[in-house]
């Protein structure tokens, strides 16, 4: 799960400072005219502040497992980022505070 951790940690630092916006489902696709009206930076920091979150999640459910010899606990903390980060990322990064 740590290696799912480090992934997000990176694609987040790749959105935001590499500029990796072709990452991101569906703006690689628009045209540059459509591209123009949104907010790319900072739907690249919703995306980097989400994955980062989802992270912490992920390496705190990890440690607490480790700690406290329950394994379950990996995957709730798993679980429960995918459940939570991925809808909020996906409510937040459409929303008209995006759009110009």
């Amino acid at each position: 799960m740590l290696i799912t951790a480090i992934l997000f940690i990176a694609f987040g630092i790749l959105i935001k400072y590499g500029k990796m916006y072709f990452l991101i489902a569906g703006y690689n696709t628009m045209s540059k005219e459509e591209k123009e009206k949104y907010d790319i930076e900072g739907i690249a920091t919703v995306f980097k502040n989400i994955m980062f979150g989802m992270a912490f999640i992920i390496i705190l459910g990890d440690l607490v497992g480790e700690l406290t010899e329950n394994d379950n606990l990996v995957n709730y903390a798993f679980w429960t980022a995918m459940a939570t980060g991925i809808p909020y990322l996906l409510f937040k990064s459409n929303s008209k505070r995006y759009k110009k």
